[in-house]
């Protein structure tokens, strides 16, 4: 497949053009003409440049990739080894942030809710219809540890839980990665619970004085079935060799 009519694909797919994203999403960094073997992953760091190398994979399709607001503008040190690691390979970066965080099937917070049994009803952001954080419900109401096991068996990490709902969970919102900031607006819609990956140290007192569960259960872990669901479908719909590559993060 030429690499620019996968760039499209993905646009697509993905309705990338509807996002105002921190980064450009789609292809950051043109590698050779023609793709048939994919490497996908968290994030465009070196050690899954070198992996992709190792393959001899002609693109990488990951959710982090370079080029963030605010960051520096020149490439030196670290994003110069990057980018002359792919280059030197002729190797393409495809890159989605936002635009995987929402997408309703094959999304970060749609994959990660489908593994913890959680039903996604509605956008918390109410008046954003790409809204990134979502809430959902349980099947059946559990405890809060009851849940944090929950995760611990999903994921393989146990993930740091800030109890201060009384009772037991039903309505959980979800925002993979860095999404403890839309912990209050949670609490004000009357939710028992929310989950994502990271936590600040205002997080603790937010959850505990605004009566809702808090569960911090890893940026990285949180945000690893996206683009795995988005291999598997351009493996399927359009035959490419995808690998997925886990490259180990503790956050």
């Amino acid at each position: 497949m030429k690499n620019t009519r996968l760039e499209n694909i993905l646009n697509q797919h993905l309705e990338s053009f509807k996002f105002k994203d921190y980064c450009p999403n789609g292809l950051q960094v043109e590698g050779r003409y023609k793709l048939q073997h994919i490497v996908t992953g968290v994030t465009a760091c070196q050690a899954l440049i070198d992996k992709a190398i190792e393959l001899d994979a002609d693109g990488i399709l990951v959710h982090h990739g370079f080029f963030w607001k605010n960051e520096a503008e020149v490439i030196t040190g670290m994003k110069r080894r990057r980018i002359q690691a792919l280059l030197k390979h002729d190797i393409n970066l495809y890159a989605y942030h936002l635009p995987l965080d929402v997408h309703p099937e094959l999304g970060n917070n749609a994959q990660l809710a489908k593994r913890l049994g959680l039903s996604l009803t509605r956008g918390l952001e109410a008046w954003d219809p790409r809204s990134v954080a979502m809430v959902g419900k349980l099947d059946e109401p559990v405890s809060g540890p009851e849940f944090a096991a929950r995760i611990e068996k999903v994921l393989g990490r146990q993930p740091l839980h800030i109890a201060g709902h009384a009772g037991e969970l039903k309505k959980v919102g979800i925002c993979t990665g860095g999404g403890q900031s839309y912990l209050g607006l949670a609490a004000e819609q009357g939710l028992d619970a929310f989950i994502s990956g990271e936590i600040s140290e205002n997080t603790v007192h937010t959850a505990r004085e605004m009566g809702i569960d808090y569960f911090a259960a890893g940026h990285h872990a949180t945000e690893r079935y996206g683009v795995q669901a988005l291999g598997e479908w351009l493996a399927s719909e359009h035959k490419l060799q995808v690998t997925y590559v886990d490259i180990d993060n503790p956050v």
